[in-house]
C-alpha cells in the first residue's frame, strides 16, 4: 500500500493538471450577449442583420438566442445552433471553407496583383514619358511671311 501512494498521488496530479485549462477555459470563455450575436446573425425571413429586422421570425429568433444563452453557451456554440436551427443563411459571414473561401481569399488577391501590376506599369509609362519630354516638338511647315502678317493682324483686332 505505501507503494501505491506514490503512484496514485502523481495520477491525481497529472489528472488535476489536465483538469486545470479545461477549467481555467470554462472561466475565462467570455459570455454571449445578444447585441454581440445580433450583429453576427441574419433574420432568415427578411434577409436583414437581426439587430435590425423587425419581423416575427426575429422576435422568435431573438427569443431563441436568449435562451442559449441563458444556458450559458458561448457565442460559438450558439452560432452553430442557430445553424442548425436555421441552416448557414443564418450566418452574416459565410463560413470559411469551400467555395465560400473565395469571399475571403479573392480580395487580398486581386488587390496584390493590382499593386505587383502598378510596380511593373509605373516606371515603363514613366520612362515613356521622360523619353516624350525630351524629343524635340516636330517643326511644322513654314508659313508664307504674308499669312504670318495677317495672322498677326487678326489677332491684335481680337483681344
Amino acid at each position: 500500500m505505501t507503494r501505491a501512494r506514490p503512484i496514485l498521488l502523481a495520477l491525481l496530479l497529472i489528472g488535476a493538471a489536465a483538469l486545470a485549462p479545461a477549467a481555467s477555459q470554462a472561466a475565462t470563455a467570455p459570455r454571449a450577449s445578444l447585441t454581440q450575436i445580433e450583429n453576427d446573425v441574419m433574420c432568415v425571413a427578411c434577409h436583414e442583420p437581426l439587430s435590425v429586422a423587425q419581423s416575427p421570425e426575429a422576435f422568435s429568433e431573438r427569443a431563441y438566442i436568449r435562451q442559449l444563452i441563458a444556458q450559458g453557451l458561448t457565442q460559438k456554440q450558439i452560432e452553430s445552433q442557430l445553424v442548425s436551427q436555421y441552416g448557414p443563411s443564418v450566418l452574416a459571414k459565410p463560413p470559411a471553407h469551400g467555395f465560400n473561401l473565395l469571399i475571403y481569399v479573392l480580395p487580398p488577391l486581386l488587390l496584390l496583383i493590382g499593386i505587383v501590376m502598378l510596380l511593373v506599369t509605373l516606371p515603363k509609362w514613366r520612362q515613356r514619358s521622360r523619353a516624350a519630354a525630351s524629343t524635340p516638338l516636330p517643326q511644322g511647315p513654314e508659313i508664307d511671311p504674308e499669312d504670318a502678317r495677317r495672322l498677326e493682324e487678326d489677332l491684335a483686332h481680337h483681344p
